[in-house]
């Protein structure tokens, strides 16, 4: 069983712990700055099974995670040095030299498409950082992407019901690039214009 795998297990038995808003918040921040697993795997299934508490848990979600992205950011402001092995270690250079890219290509709305799609966030975060942008306009961005995102799990889980969930593990890459491209199409239209 690969390390996906099992983190993925782990999400899924701790969306349904006594503690889960504990551990979604956990799991939120960690994701945001290191962890490799999304939190929707478990917002999806805890809004599901708690109705009355899923726009507390989109809240949880969005909050935490954009404390992740600022930890992440301060990582890459203060410790890109020591940060450097590992980016390459985990295979995450040619990634993080894409990013660099694409900030001098779109700006700050980067931080947007990378915290409301699959792309890793959390590379977003650190290069923020270590490219100094402005701290305030990363967490208004990040806090409109992530909150955007979870809010959206949150009111599909409400909406679709338990089939909801299971479309949602399976398309959750699909939804994402899609709406990268269409935010990408808006953008190129609007600079041509």
């Amino acid at each position: 069983m690969g390390i996906f795998t099992r983190s993925y297990a782990a999400a899924m038995r701790w969306s349904r712990h006594p503690h889960a808003p504990r551990y979604l918040a956990g799991l939120s921040y960690a994701e945001s700055s290191f962890f490799p697993v999304p939190v929707d795997i478990m917002l999806a299934p805890m809004s599901l099974a708690q109705r009355d508490r899923a726009w507390r848990f989109a809240l949880i979600a969005t909050l935490f995670s954009v404390l992740g992205g600022i930890t992440g950011y301060f990582a890459g402001y203060f410790a890109m040095d020591l940060l450097e092995p590992w980016i390459h270690r985990f295979g995450y250079w040619e990634r993080y030299q894409e990013t660099i890219a694409w900030f001098h290509e779109w700006g700050i709305w980067v931080i947007f498409i990378a915290g409301f799609s699959p792309v890793p966030y959390k590379v977003f975060t650190i290069t923020a950082g270590a490219l100094n942008m402005a701290l305030l306009p990363f967490i208004l961005i990040s806090l409109l992407a992530r909150g955007a995102r979870f809010y959206a799990v949150s009111a599909l889980m409400l909406w679709g019901g338990e089939k909801m969930e299971s479309q949602l593990h399976k398309y959750m890459d699909i939804i994402g690039w899609i709406t990268v491209i269409v935010i990408l199409l808006a953008y190129l239209i609007y600079k041509l214009n």
